[in-house]
């Protein structure tokens, strides 16, 4: 790759902080295709413009207490992992007219080291983890330069002459969730040890060669999925309500400890994971508010059921979709059987080539969304999902008197979004969190808030017994119009 580079950025710091840089070097890798995986989320980042900040993932890891955790030794651990990770000394470039991923086989790092006060300082108490996080969500705020910097910021938190934490903030164009905890072991062993005994895995250009080859059958395969289960689909999940407001899209946050509860006794009675009865709730919401039988809901697989990418350093995950039927009037026991059997046929027809899917789309003359997709994305991301498989012993009456202390908030607005409804699960403090962002147009803010209460009162129903269809009472519109 010629002369080592040099070039890449860690925003300044509004915090007292030391800038350095670490020095990498690894095998060096031709240029490589971008992965199916990067194309997706790059056509995504190019409809998001400023919003790709939101594409970022950001994690802290504490200085483990048996290593040493002097600058200098934090810093080798940081330049070995970059050196044997090629995903992580790439960017994304224009060669011979293309987008390529192009890697450098060494080349330096710069580091953000924020100082917080001296361990021995009695006067003073710094959270330091209150302050790795603040580093993080600073390294975060600014999108990634892809063709000039590095897809990682790095910055320390230093206390006195120990280093307390790493901070590490991805760009999920490079990496994806599974493949930031591969790196994140191995940072810790070369913190601990100094040394991580297993190769690695493969690499982003590595997947990106293969699927040129090895894979193409498989993408086949997967794109002749989503075209027979896209015609089935209706041209909008959600009806058109109102006029968009300003800005147009806004996310409305639930808790619910009562949700939380409620999923828990729902598993155990359906003998099902958490995921799926939360899936069949919301599939159940969208088919009342919608008035189909079939609605569509996409989801992300981490596709490392693929041999030999179970430890890949690459952005793997893509969306899938999920096709729920609910002809013929199934009990929600009945509609949960359907959606575990329709996610796991997303799952594996998830992992395909965009170029073609597109040109599938096309040819049968159906939308391909370079805009607003119209159907549902639904992002289950809490950290622990199943770790409770028993059902403990909660009175029906408990949990239906817990929805008095749910919480209903509004959060974020934005101007564009990839999703005209998305559906996110989160860990919450006091309970389940479900957050949907929707277009106002098809999902004002009151229709928000119902929305989420639809899913909630579902799922405490479902706690204790089997619901007949339609599930729950009438939606919004029959309600006016049953108002008259």
């Amino acid at each position: 790759m010629g002369s080592p580079d040099r070039v890449g950025a860690v925003p300044p710091s509004p915090m007292e902080h030391t800038r350095l840089g670490v020095w990498f070097a690894g095998a060096p890798a031709p240029p490589a295709p971008l992965t199916w995986g990067q194309q997706a989320l790059w056509a995504a980042i190019r409809r998001r413009g400023r919003e790709q900040a939101l594409m970022s993932l950001r994690r802290v890891v504490a200085t483990p207490r048996r290593g040493p955790t002097d600058l200098a030794n934090v810093l080798r651990a940081i330049g070995a992992l970059v050196g044997r990770n090629s995903s992580l000394r790439t960017r994304i470039q224009v060669v011979d007219g293309d987008l390529c991923q192009v890697v450098a086989a060494a080349g330096e790092l710069p580091v953000l080291v924020a100082e917080a006060a001296s361990e021995d300082d009695a006067t003073v108490r710094h959270d330091t983890a209150a302050v790795a996080a603040k580093v993080a969500d600073h390294l975060a705020d600014t999108p990634f330069d892809h063709s000039r910097e590095w897809p990682q910021r790095v910055a320390l938190v230093r206390v006195g002459d120990r280093i307390s934490h790493v901070v590490v903030v991805f760009s999920h164009v490079t990496v994806d969730f599974e493949a930031v905890e591969t790196l994140l072991r191995q940072l810790r062993l070369l913190l601990l040890r100094g040394a991580v005994d297993t190769p690695a895995g493969p690499q982003s250009v590595d997947v990106a060669r293969r699927e040129r080859d090895v894979d193409r059958r498989r993408s086949t395969r997967a794109v002749a999925y989503w075209v027979r289960g896209f015609a089935r689909l209706p041209p909008q999940t959600l009806p058109w309500v109102a006029p968009p407001a300003t800005p147009r899209f806004r996310r409305t946050v639930l808790v619910s400890q009562a949700a939380a509860t409620a999923v828990r006794l729902a598993a155990a009675r359906c003998r099902a994971t958490s995921s799926t009865v939360l899936v069949a709730a919301i599939a159940a919401v969208l088919s009342r508010w919608s008035g189909t039988d079939v609605c569509g809901l996409h989801s992300m697989a981490n596709n490392r059921a693929v041999d030999g990418y179970a430890d890949a350093i690459a952005k793997l995950n893509q969306v899938g979709l999920v096709v729920v039927d609910s002809t013929g009037r199934p009990s929600f026991d009945d509609l949960l059987r359907r959606v575990w059997r329709a996610a796991l046929e997303a799952y594996r027809h998830s992992y395909y080539d965009p170029t073609e899917l597109r040109r599938a789309f096309e040819a049968a003359g159906l939308p391909y969304e370079d805009a607003v997709s119209p159907h549902c994305f639904v992002n289950d991301v809490r950290l622990a999902a199943d770790t409770d498989p028993f059902a403990r012993t909660v009175d029906e009456a408990q949990v239906r008197a817990a929805m008095a202390g749910t919480s209903v908030t509004p959060a974020e607005s934005l101007d564009h979004f990839t999703w005209r409804l998305r559906v996110e699960i989160t860990d919450q403090a006091r309970g389940l969190g479900i957050a949907v962002t929707g277009d106002t147009s098809h999902l004002p803010p009151p229709y928000a808030e119902r929305f989420l209460r639809d899913i909630e009162r579902l799922l405490v129903e479902a706690a204790f017994r089997d619901l007949p269809w339609p599930w729950l009472p009438c939606p919004p519109e029959e309600e006016q119009v049953a108002r008259g």
